[in-house]
């Protein structure tokens, strides 16, 4: 073989290295970056295909429910109290149920918070901003991390898909430069242990955040024994928040005909803000 031929063998080894390590590349993007330019997101919202009523396979929400999970991290014990008061609150038309979230760290609050949601006609859970106070040493600090659905460019994001596939990716939140995280389906079919239980065909996704450093990208595991969720584990640090406990409600009749009436009241809610909306229009 000649140098000639020496080097046109060297220069196609050369491109095909090339065009396998740009195909890796590509392969491990964050997954926000399959989903398009920001300024193309605008999801449809239409308060009558809303619903507080939360039955997801993967996240349901009765109200009343009550959870606890745990953890130790690099700051100390991290302890998470997650509540439904059955408290709403109307965001872009959409009547929304309040989420209540609570974090202690080695004993202290350190935050609590208002998350926004509802469920479309087609079982999918949409996330519609959430209100935030952080404390410090026992006091009040900011409002840092709040945003709201129709408020300075703000718009609802999915939380929970209604029948998630492998591969799926979708925006969670969108308020440009404050809140754009993303998810991505990672498996359907993963067991996970937790000092809550054992539970199989766990859904895990990706979660990452585009304004943060890859090191902050976690994993979550949603169970449907359970219909919430049981494990968060930090990729880099390998850090785990595990279920601990789950108290699912118990309706009584009285309980049920009260669950009924606000489903009717949230309606009439929706229908009084869609004239709103009609009359600002003529």
């Amino acid at each position: 073989m000649n140098s000639i031929q020496n080097d046109r063998v060297t220069q196609s080894i050369y491109v095909f290295l090339g065009i396998m390590l740009f195909s890796f590349f590509l392969s491990v993007q964050d997954a926000h970056a399959a989903l398009g330019p920001a300024k193309d997101y605008k999801p449809v919202i239409n308060p009558s295909d809303f619903s507080t009523s939360i039955t997801n396979k993967y996240f349901s929400l009765p109200v009343g429910l009550k959870a606890e999970s745990k953890g130790e991290t690099e700051d100390g014990t991290e302890t998470i109290e997650i509540t439904v008061p059955g408290d709403t609150k109307m965001l872009m038309g959409v009547t929304t149920l309040v989420y209540r979230d609570r974090v202690w760290l080695d004993g202290e609050l350190v935050e609590d918070t208002k998350d926004y949601l509802a469920q479309d006609k087609e079982g999918n859970v949409w996330y519609f901003g959430e209100d935030v106070k952080n404390y410090e040493n026992g006091k009040f600090k900011d409002n840092h991390g709040s945003w709201l659905a129709g408020v300075d460019g703000a718009l609802p994001g999915i939380w929970m898909e209604a029948n998630p596939k492998v591969g799926d990716e979708y925006r969670q939140e969108y308020y440009k430069g404050e809140a754009e995280d993303t998810g991505k389906v990672i498996s359907v079919s993963k067991t996970v242990s937790v000092p809550a239980g054992k539970f199989t065909d766990c859904l895990q996704t990706l979660d990452q955040n585009p304004l943060e450093p890859r090191s902050t990208d976690e994993y979550k595991y949603f169970c449907p024994q359970v219909k919430g969720f049981a494990l968060e584990t930090d990729i880099e640090g390998g850090e785990r928040i595990e279920l601990v406990k789950m108290a699912q409600p118990t309706q009584s009749g009285n309980s049920a005909e009260i669950s009924k009436l606000q489903s009717i009241v949230q309606l009439l809610l929706q229908v009084i803000e869609l004239l709103k909306q009609k009359a600002m229009l003529m």
